[in-house]
């Protein structure tokens, strides 16, 4: 089945963001060629997902020091709660993520970057090994395709006061797409 994991990051409602407008533009249109049934949506403006903590770090250095783990395998990992607190607000968002053949990311520029929600997800997403086979270590992404749709209020042209800080175009290489994304299937 085809599948589109689409994440909003705007505050702004759907009247006023050109990234809400643009990202439903192309779900409505994705929805029209293949349907429905493969469709996830996540406003994460609406739903932040929660900071990580020292707990997910502490987990995150104790699994990269292991080497590629399988996500099963993460949950026997954990000491105490805060470790299952952390893992269990991750693995969902990773799951969606292996999921999706398409992923559709509206990003504005907030602060000359990208929007805290977003950040919060993309630190989530990035634990170590999750994209990774666990048994060859090859990338899961490899066939995943991530659509980046990006808009700015005010003017950011070259020479002008702000024109160098558009930080969030593109976006950072290192989060965006995630590990093992080809980037020949990174459209922005």
């Amino acid at each position: 089945m085809t599948s589109l994991l689409h994440l909003d990051s705007s505050a702004s409602d759907h009247g006023d963001s050109v990234t809400r407008q643009l990202t439903a533009l192309y779900a409505d249109t994705w929805r029209c060629l293949h349907g429905s049934a493969g469709y996830r949506y996540r406003d994460l403006a609406a739903e932040p997902v929660p900071l990580v903590s020292p707990a997910f770090v502490s987990l995150g250095i104790r699994v990269e020091r292991r080497g590629p783990v399988a996500l099963p395998e993460v949950a026997e990992m954990t000491e105490g709660p805060a470790e299952e607190r952390e893992w269990a607000l991750t693995l969902p968002l990773i799951a969606e993520m292996r999921a999706a053949e398409t992923v559709l990311v509206g990003v504005p520029m907030y602060n000359y970057s990208v929007p805290a929600s977003l950040k919060a997800w993309i630190d989530r997403v990035t634990f170590p090994g999750a994209f990774l086979d666990a048994g060859t270590g090859d990338h899961l992404l490899r066939r995943t395709n991530v659509v980046v749709v990006t808009a700015h209020g005010g003017c950011y042209a070259p020479r002008t006061p702000p024109g160098g800080f558009r930080l969030h175009t593109p976006p950072p290489r290192g989060s965006l797409p995630p590990p093992g994304v080809a980037p020949a299937d990174l459209c922005l």
